[in-house]
């Protein structure tokens, strides 16, 4: 009897040195055991010094490619990263909404580069956070992405949870990642909407500059522990596991001149 693969679809941009967008995506869901595709949405100049410039696929045919891989090989989840344009994120809502039964869908909602340079156009904000996010079953802001999202600031590890909870109420579950403070211990936040159960997800502070697409690989890595039927919360602390992991192993190594990737394939090579 033939098998099958977990599939996992990511749409994303392009990452010429490899260490984000679809490149650290394809990495991800393939050391975690599932079989990737894709949907570009843009080639991105960029390395570990930062970003040059983004040159959008046009919106129909990045729909082109998502009917492509679903009418076809379809898919046990999804992993939406940098999505550049309100039109962009309205075409991907409704290329979605014509496939009612993906629900495990993972949203990394890119705002800035981990170089700090812009991803997502100033419009497009109130586009993802109003037509895609309650589309998501699960939403992955960073610290500064979580305060575009709520219009506040949040400074403190304490008001983490809190911030989670309201994040939620946007229509998804949310994994509040606590890599921007200061303090010594890192302590994501997962809350389950579904349930309404908070899991801290605590990992020591690794010092280390490659950081460069962490935020692709652990939702990547949500996105596959998903596709392998993990409920949610088991699914955080897998993907919360997986990219702690790759943070400590790629701190040994030297790729560029700026900050770069951890390291995806840490289970099997060093």
């Amino acid at each position: 009897m033939e098998q099958t693969y977990k599939r996992v679809l990511t749409i994303a941009g392009s990452d010429p040195s490899g260490g984000a967008g679809i490149q650290a995506d394809i990495k991800t869901i393939s050391a975690l055991g599932c079989f990737a595709t894709s949907a570009i949405v843009a080639v991105v100049d960029e390395n570990t010094l930062g970003v040059t410039g983004v040159h959008p696929v046009p919106v129909d045919f990045v729909v082109g490619q998502i009917h492509s891989v679903l009418d076809d090989i379809g898919t046990d989840a999804v992993k939406i990263g940098m999505l550049h344009s309100s039109e962009l994120v309205r075409a991907v809502r409704r290329a979605l909404d014509e496939y009612p039964r993906i629900r495990d869908i993972v949203l990394d909602p890119v705002m800035v580069a981990t170089s700090g340079d812009p991803l997502l156009e100033a419009d497009a904000v109130a586009t993802l956070r109003d037509e895609l996010v309650p589309r998501a079953r699960v939403i992955t802001p960073n610290i500064p992405e979580a305060e575009l999202l709520l219009d506040r600031s949040i400074t403190t590890q304490e008001e983490l949870p809190d911030a989670a909870r309201d994040l939620a109420r946007l229509g998804a579950s949310v994994l509040l990642k606590a890599g921007h403070l200061a303090d010594t211990e890192l302590v994501d936040i997962f809350y389950n909407a579904e349930t309404g159960r908070m899991t801290r997800l605590p990992a020591p502070r690794v010092a280390t500059r490659n950081t460069h697409g962490t935020g692709c690989t652990l939702s990547s890595a949500f996105a596959a522990s998903l596709a392998k039927g993990m409920p949610l919360d088991e699914a955080s602390r897998a993907a919360k596991a997986y990219i702690a992991a790759a943070i400590a192993a790629g701190a040994r190594y030297r790729v560029g001149r700026g900050r770069g990737p951890v390291h995806h394939f840490h289970p099997f090579w060093q």
